[in-house]
């Protein structure tokens, strides 16, 4: 009989950044070696003394988000709200119960580590052409249908192949990989939420900037605290419609719509990302609703990206979202008044590119993940002068 349990896999931090670095990386457009490094693919040599999952050791960290309850210990990272009893772990498989306490065991040991182009996160208005030193453990607070990470999201740390890089680590390699800023990203970094803080201060310390990648279904307090080291922010807003996000997702809307409330508040710079996945979130309706509540809300200013969907997962079945719902949607979002709106996943668009909301003319042009052209002098359209929303220096 096989084992039950996997054993959880090492490999020295030298192998796995040399992997990682030399363009092996794993974002949206380079997801293999992410999942090949959760198969334990690329280490070729495996470690024969691995430590048992039961042990992850030096890995686990104690939570201070979480109550004692009738039902259990309950996690206050995330609306999820996992009650869990003894030996338990959270429905984002990073976290458990022993000794009637809250534990992570997603500290310091990333499945996932790559240098990677900023505008990869992606961010368009946030350091461009600089590189950001990116991290990832396994697992996720949602269970999206059509995940690009699934195989290291919907995974434990305790079967991914994973390394050692605790949080001082994290801010010396990307000092020595020569980038500006530290990416939490891949999976969802709420899931690892003890690790990103840590490694924030030390980032912050060093004077290297912060990044969230997320979904933004976070809890109030956790996500403020987080704030306070954070520079820039890539949330995606997966949909307009509660139901949708339920059964696309295994989420839910409002906590979103709240979390990116709370980082413009915060004064952290934000990007938004919606991935247009035909016959769930394409439709003219949800984008038009959505675009006007951000609208509305004070998000005029904040770059607006909608993602070409690719058939993965468990929605293989569908097509790619055609170009002319997302030109729809692009024309959409620019008449309910925001004035940074891309095209994504779609190399050679047009809607890659910055424009300036006054005179129209181009400021930055793009190609994939390259600037061609730069056109913003002291954070302002070097045609006409107006100011553009950024972080550009």
């Amino acid at each position: 009989m096989k084992e039950k349990k996997k054993m959880a896999k090492k490999i020295s931090k030298r192998d796995f950044l040399r992997y990682s670095v030399l363009g092996l990386g794993a974002a949206a457009a380079s997801v293999g070696t992410a999942r090949a490094l959760a198969k334990g693919m690329i280490n070729k040599e495996r470690n024969s003394s691995s430590e048992p999952v039961a042990d992850l050791g030096k890995y686990i960290r104690e939570s201070p988000y979480s109550i004692q309850t009738a039902r259990g210990v309950k996690c206050q990272i995330c609306p999820n709200n996992c009650q869990l009893k003894e030996g338990q772990d959270s429905l984002c498989r990073t976290h458990m119960v022993k000794d009637g306490k809250l534990y992570s065991i997603a500290y310091g040991n990333p499945c996932s580590v790559h240098v990677d182009p900023i505008e990869k996160k992606p961010l368009f208005h946030f350091l461009p052409s600089s590189h950001s030193f990116s991290i990832a453990t396994a697992g996720c607070t949602f269970a999206c249908l059509n995940c690009q990470n699934w195989e290291i999201s919907q995974e434990s740390p305790r079967k991914t192949t994973n390394m050692d890089l605790m949080p001082v680590k994290v801010m010396e390699e990307a000092v020595q990989n020569g980038c500006r800023s530290v990416a939490y990203t891949y999976a969802e970094p709420i899931a690892f939420y003890e690790y990103m803080f840590d490694s924030a201060k030390f980032v912050r310390a060093r004077g290297l900037k912060n990044i969230l990648v997320s979904n933004g279904f976070i809890n109030e307090k956790p996500l403020r605290d987080l704030c306070k080291y954070l520079d820039a922010a890539s949330i995606n807003l997966k949909g307009f419609n509660e139901e949708i996000y339920e059964k696309l997702n295994g989420g839910s809307l409002q906590p979103v719509m709240n979390s990116l409330k709370i980082i413009k508040e915060e004064g952290v710079w934000l990007e938004i990302i919606n991935l247009v996945v035909p016959g769930w979130t394409d439709k003219p309706d949800m984008i038009t609703q959505m675009c006007d509540w951000l609208a509305k809300s004070g998000f005029e200013e904040t770059p607006l990206s909608f993602s070409r969907f690719f058939p993965l997962y468990k929605l293989k079945d569908l097509p790619y979202t055609p170009l002319d719902i997302l030109e729809k949607a692009r024309e959409i979002a620019l008449k309910s008044g925001i004035k940074y709106v891309y095209i994504g996943n779609v190399p050679g668009s047009p809607a890659e590119n910055t424009y300036c909301p006054n005179c129209k003319k181009m400021v930055v042009e793009r190609r994939g993940f390259t600037i061609l052209n730069n056109y913003i002098k002291d954070s302002a359209c070097k045609f006409c002068g107006t100011k553009i929303a950024g972080v550009w220096s």
